[in-house]
């Protein structure tokens, strides 16, 4: 297929690319760099240095389908300035699904969110819980969600919407490179590398085993999988909706200490009050996507940590973890 990637300089942006290349597919990338970074483009797909509002000038009817994945992401940023969320994500799918109705591009796979969930009430998330988004980032991910169900029944849009919980991990030299980074295995290998002093714990009262908050860490190269899976699945005039996770819960102590194993780092670590609206387990309920789609995440947080590492440059202490299947539609 030849497929246009939005959003293709960024971390999972560029790793579902390269997934996408390795099949044989043609791909062309549309990114403003805003977040992205040119060199994480790989060599055998075009580039299009433009805001997603030019998709019109790019999208023709050569192409197959479209990997949606540019976004604002920031949670602070969206209660902050919840207006660059309307037209940064809401606004700008809008652009994007009308230039594919004008080109006749009829398949779509979208990057969606955990955080359209808000704080669910139990700790494994399926599909059909309710959505009450805490934030407008999560607002404008849901909104979009509606978007493209309006978009299949109307106009036959073939869309399937992919609800990310915890990503990490790396792809060869394909890894995180956010600017401010929030994510919780970078920040804590810039310890590891003596970048920082130490990490932060925040909460250690949690009703959980060691007191820590729990989440569900999937494997960047996992998740561009069942980016090629969708593709290949997605039927005109449906849209679906699948959870991406493990169904394995990590809590922060846990991810600490494979941090520690895997580097042989100390990584000293505070503890700090808990973060406001911070849930203690989110956790996903992946038997949706395994039974359809028959995708299942192989890699576990020990082996996302080390790829993360030796993306950095870093010799890994430990021995290399093993790939190993696990259940998406495990409990926590």
């Amino acid at each position: 297929m030849k497929l246009l990637v939005t959003g293709g300089a960024g971390y999972i942006g560029s790793v579902v690319v390269q997934r996408l290349l390795a099949e044989g597919h043609t791909v062309e990338v549309l990114d403003n760099l805003s977040t992205g970074h040119a060199d994480s483009v790989l060599d055998g797909a075009r580039r299009h240095q433009a805001e997603l509002l030019e998709v019109g000038q790019i999208l023709d009817a050569s192409f197959d389908g479209v990997v949606h994945l540019a976004a604002r992401s920031l949670v602070g940023e969206s209660v902050s300035h919840p207006e660059r969320y309307w037209h940064g994500n809401i606004v700008a799918t809008l652009a994007l699904l009308d230039a594919m109705r004008s080109a006749g591009v009829r398949r779509l796979v979208f990057s969606s969110t955990a955080a359209v969930y808000g704080e669910p009430a139990g700790a494994s998330i399926a599909e059909s819980d309710p959505t009450m988004p805490t934030n407008p980032y999560g607002a404008s991910k849901l909104a979009i969600d509606h978007m493209l169900t309006a978009e299949a029944h109307a106009h036959g849009l073939a869309a399937i919407s992919l609800r990310y919980f915890n990503v990490a991990g790396a792809s060869g030299d394909l890894r995180e490179r956010h600017d401010p980074e929030t994510h919780l295995i970078p920040n804590l290998l810039k310890v590891a590398a003596g970048e920082k002093d130490s990490a932060s714990i925040f909460g250690t009262d949690y009703p959980t085993e060691d007191g820590t908050a729990v989440r569900d860490y999937i494997h960047v190269l996992d998740l561009a999988e069942a980016h090629l899976r969708a593709l290949a699945a997605a039927e005109p005039g449906a849209h679906e909706i699948y959870n991406l996770g493990t169904g394995t819960g990590t809590s922060v102590r846990q991810v600490i200490d494979a941090v520690r194993e895997v580097t042989g780092a100390e990584v000293p670590a505070v503890e700090e009050p808990r973060r406001a609206g911070d849930p203690a387990v989110l956790v996903a309920s992946g038997a949706r996507v395994l039974e359809r789609l028959g995708w299942s995440p192989t890699r576990d947080v020990r082996h996302m940590v080390a790829d993360a590492w030796a993306a950095l440059g870093h010799e890994v202490k430990s021995p290399n973890p093993s790939t190993r299947p696990q259940a998406s539609g495990d409990p926590a």
